[in-house]
């Protein structure tokens, strides 16, 4: 720490921060927030800080002890080289405790620092998973990642790097000028004066290193977004169906190579920096040694103090530029900290009640009761940080459901049927607590889903969408996500039932086998099976179906199919439909349309009625399930290949 070169990196850092933090305001009790995090480690901190001062006592009582050893010699005389030998002694004493102080120091550091990345890591990851599904369909995730990442390490930096950097710096500073300016004043104010030949120059490099690296970390995060869309396998079959791989490959070695240019550029403006650093060093070590030599030979001062003079120079530059950047780095921890803060501060839409109390067990009645939901605005469940935006939009959003009403009883299958942004999806997901009510209210068992505690809510119910997510983990693991003690021989079990164990034992690693991302190694129906087989290991007493055979080959539905009948038995089910097989076997069919209930009953019922529901079947429903039409030479239309899809509500889809 005493070499300028030591505080170098930090120094060079916090130039190039400098501009950024200039208008930067910290909110109000920030700082005592900080400190609460610092509260479990009061006794590690207090032993870190005695250890730094000791460590900088250290540093500076070496050159005074190399000063003596060379008056000594001077001197001379018969009990000179004993002297010489015991204050060797008593240096290398010195050096070893130095060493082990270093190990005690990096050793508390590392624990302070570790349990703060611990403690922050875990408490934004949790808060997140309870943000609501509005807050994950607009946030960069790449943002939200650099939270749990980079601010969290640049929070860290407060207990470590920049306390102990303070404290010793500011230790080893006061003590160093207090023995030069004893030894010599003359030779230490002189000295002195080179500091500002550095300082000044070194700011205009940190101001553009600033510029070029914040260029740089733009282009660094263009080339990351670039690959991450590019290699999952949704962006690379784009690629190849739409793309050019030369103009892909050229415009990301455009990008690239202004990020080797810019590297060049940081690499010399570093070097300079350092250059110029050792250089004033050198200068000023220089001056020591003439002013304080003709001051020696002159008999004003000794050699030994001209030594000491000389090394305690080299500890005086760096405490020196690192704290006149202090504020700085202390600006930049706290700005960590308030970046992470904020996404802490975002309240949950969804939370459990002080008084929740769990949900009976047993079949399930389920109860929709005037229900009232409109979707919040950005400002409510989102940060613009995170969105990248200037200002989140505060725009309240007209209900998407209005007094819907309507019951399941247990055992019973109740389809949900309407047009496209009739609001099928948002009305399920109100049951699990995906979204809550506005107004009125979902009950099950008569008890109101937001007074039920939330684990006893997601071991009640179970739900299947249309594009069953898969994490990149064996299918063992998957399964176990609905029940993580369960033994191979249940999940055989639940394979079986949803018709696809014959498929994982003919796999080479069978249970173990990767799925890779988001299940992509599978096809759709696979994938739902296996998705099905996730619902019966779990075993709920309310069964959601998301359209779940939706975009699905006739083969695979039919496979599906089957899996559902098992896994809908004897249970209470809500299933968005837009098979016509799959309404006809419901014991009761809701139509909807623009939020409201505006049929219901069977399906002979409905189509008797001839409303909504009617027109629906002898469109919607008829066209599904009835074999495509082959084209022949005499239609007009360009033939084109199209895999079989459901009619689907993109707008549902993305928002449950």
């Amino acid at each position: 720490m005493g070499h300028p070169m030591a505080s170098g990196w930090s120094t060079l850092r916090a130039m190039r921060r400098e501009d950024e933090l200039k208008n930067t305001r910290i909110a109000r009790g920030t700082a005592m927030r900080v400190l609460a995090f610092a509260r479990p480690y009061r006794r590690d901190i207090a032993i870190f800080l005695v250890a730094v001062v000791v460590d900088a006592v250290l540093g500076v009582a070496t050159p005074v002890l190399a000063g003596s050893v060379v008056n000594a010699i001077s001197r001379g005389g018969p009990g000179a080289g004993t002297t010489v030998v015991r204050l060797a002694v008593l240096i290398a004493g010195l050096a070893i405790a130095d060493a082990l102080l270093s190990m005690v120091n990096r050793w508390y550091s590392a624990r302070i620092g570790e349990g703060i990345i611990l403690s922050l890591r875990t408490q934004v990851y949790d808060h997140v998973q309870r943000m609501p599904l509005q807050f994950f369909t607009r946030t960069q995730t790449g943002a939200l990642v650099s939270r749990l990442n980079n601010d969290v390490m640049g929070a860290q930096q407060a207990f470590t790097s920049t306390l102990s950097g303070v404290v010793s710096n500011a230790i080893q500073l006061v003590l160093t000028a207090g023995v030069m300016l004893t030894l010599s004043w003359p030779v230490t104010v002189l000295s002195l004066l080179l500091l500002p030949l550095f300082i000044l120059p070194a700011r205009r490099v940190g101001r553009r290193l600033a510029a070029i690296t914040r260029e740089s970390y733009q282009l660094d995060a263009q080339m990351n977004a670039t690959m991450t869309e590019r290699f999952g396998v949704a962006g690379a079959l784009l690629v190849k169906l739409f793309g050019k791989p030369d103009t892909e490959a050229g415009r990301f070695a455009d990008r690239a190579r202004r990020v080797r240019d810019i590297g060049i550029q940081q690499a010399m403006f570093s070097r300079t920096f350092f250059v110029a650093m050792l250089l004033v060093a050198s200068l000023a070590q220089a001056l020591t040694y003439g002013l304080g030599g003709w001051f020696a030979v002159h008999g004003r001062i000794s050699a030994g103090t001209v030594v000491t003079l000389a090394l305690l120079l080299t500890r005086l530059y760096g405490p020196l530029t690192a704290l006149s950047n202090v504020r700085v780095d202390v600006m930049s921890a706290l700005v960590s900290f308030e970046r992470v803060f904020e996404v802490l501060d975002l309240a949950p839409a969804i939370a459990e009640r002080p008084d929740a109390r769990p949900l009976p067990t047993g079949a399930a009645r389920v109860e929709l009761r005037d229900v009232e939901f409109r979707y919040p605005s950005a400002a409510e469940v989102s940060l613009a940080s995170l969105e990248d935006v200037a200002a989140l939009d505060r725009t309240i959003t007209d209900p998407v459901l209005r007094g819907v009403s309507f019951s399941v009883e247990p055992g019973q299958m109740v389809a949900l049927v309407g047009p496209s942004g009739a609001g099928k999806s948002t009305t399920a997901m109100l049951v699990p607590r995906v979204y809550d009510v506005t107004s009125g209210a979902v009950l099950v068992n008569g008890q109101d889903v937001r007074e039920a505690t939330l684990d006893s809510l997601r071991d009640t119910i179970g739900v299947v969408t249309q594009d069953a997510h898969l994490f990149h983990e064996s299918i063992a693991e998957n399964l176990r996500y609905a029940k993580p003690g369960a033994t191979d021989d249940e999940l055989w079990a639940a394979l079986a039932a949803a018709q696809i164990d014959g498929l994982v034992r003919s796999l080479p690693d069978g249970l173990s086998t990767v799925v890779g991302e988001r299940g992509y190694r599978f096809s759709g129906g696979e994938k739902q099976r296996i998705a099905i087989a996730r619902l019966l290991l779990k075993a709920p007493s309310i069964v959601i179906l998301d359209e779940a055979t939706a975009h699905l080959d006739s083969e695979s539905e039919a496979a599906v199919q089957q899996a559902l009948a098992t896994a809908l038995s004897g249970r209470t089910a809500l299933v968005i439909a837009h098979r016509l097989s799959t309404v006809r076997e419901a014991d009761q069919i809701v139509v909807l349309d623009r939020g409201k209930v505006v049929e219901r009953g069977t399906h002979e019922e409905l189509v008797a009625a001839d409303g909504l529901y009617a027109e629906l079947y002898h469109t919607q429903f008829a066209l599904v399930d009835s074999p495509p039409k082959p084209f022949t030479e005499s239609d007009q239309e360009p033939v084109v290949l199209v895999a079989h899809e459901d009619y689907a509500d993109p707008a549902e889809a993305s928002a449950s």
